[in-house]
Formats: C-alpha cells, structure tokens, sequence
C-alpha cells in the first residue's frame, strides 16, 4: 500500500513486448506538430490507411476526437494547452504499452511542450513530423473558417495569429504540403517508419 492509496500491479500484467508480439508488430508514436491547416489530420489519416493495408494496427489521436472528449473541459490558455498535451501523451504511452501504432496530429505550438510528450511516452519511441505548411497556405486555406476569426479578433490565443508557433528543432521529417503531395508525404513517412514498427520473422 502507498501513501496516497495507489496499489501498483504493474508486475503482474503482460508486457508491451507480449502484446507487441501478439499483434505482429512494434509500437512507435508518430507525433505530427504544424499550424491548423498545415495538412497533420489529413497525412495522419493517409498514413492509417497505408499501415492498416499492410495489417498494422494503428490509433489517430487528433484535437477534433480529444477536445470533444477526454479534454472537453480545457480551453485555449497556456496553462490548458500544457494540460491539454499532457493528457494526451498519457493517453498514447497507453496505447503504446499495448503494442498499437500510434498517430498524434496536434498543433503543439511550442518545443517545451513536444518534449514533455516525448518525456511521457519516452524519446526512443517519440517520432517527431514537422509538416511545415507556411503560414500563408495554411491561411488561404482556412479549412475550418479559423484564421479569418482569429484576424477578427474573435478567436483569442491562436497559434500562427495571436500566439506563437516554435518550429521543431530536430524532427525525425519534415513535410510541407504546399509543395508534397499527400502520396509524397506518406510515401517519405513510409520509409522512416517501417522498419521501425515491422517485426522482423
């Protein structure tokens, strides 16, 4: 027994290298980070489609699928946006232990934040994809009506507008589709992530 009442069983669960084993594959987070608009949901959605063809079991994580569950109680702040990631990186060390892929698309504006995820779910595991869309494309896109709120005035704190955005320093790929096509950006994700979550027989 623990002081705070927590009784760990840890020691008596499979371990993520049984249920690696089980499913045919390794686990690996596969963390996209960019603007809204930058293309993250839809090359995480591509890439799900391109592993689960090759019978890999993948989970894509995305502010849409979090924000209207697990963290529907946080907003925008700093203080939410950390708590925001920190649920999240939970959340995929979970799937990670249980030997799924896991595919993470969040703006995650800055490098503090990306390293506290990395911390959590740990850097050996931590793929870090920089898709790096300029601003001005991610802009004229606007695919979700954002941005033009966001120069309203109406939408506080938002990341490329009226808050930051800190591009990655070392990301394992960096993808910008206003010059890759969405095949080009997964066949490059292909190639860095296969022999990395393919379990050699």
């Amino acid at each position: 027994m623990t002081d705070n009442n927590i009784y760990p069983i840890f020691d008596r669960m499979l371990s993520r290298e049984d249920k690696e084993e089980l499913l045919g594959q390794h686990s690996v987070m596969i963390w996209f980070t960019g603007l809204s608009g930058s293309g993250k949901s839809t090359i995480a959605i591509a890439l799900e489609r391109e592993l689960h063809k090759r019978g890999l079991l993948c989970r894509i994580l995305d502010g849409d699928n979090i924000r209207s569950g697990i963290n529907n109680n946080l907003g925008f702040t700093e203080a939410d946006r950390v708590e925001n990631i920190r649920r999240i990186a939970e959340v995929s060390k979970l799937f990670l232990d249980t030997g799924i892929i896991t595919i993470a698309a969040f703006i995650s504006p800055n490098n503090d934040i990306r390293e506290m995820a990395a911390n959590i779910i740990g850097q050996d595991d931590f793929l870090e994809i920089y898709v790096s869309t300029p601003l001005s494309e991610c802009e004229r896109r606007d695919v979700k009506g954002l941005y033009a709120k966001a120069r309203r005035g109406e939408i506080k704190n938002f990341t490329g507008i009226s808050a930051p955005f800190e591009a990655p320093v070392h990301p394992a790929l960096t993808l910008d589709t206003s010059v890759l096509s969405l095949e080009e950006s997964v066949n490059k994700l292909l190639d860095l992530v296969l022999s990395k979550i393919q379990i050699k027989k």
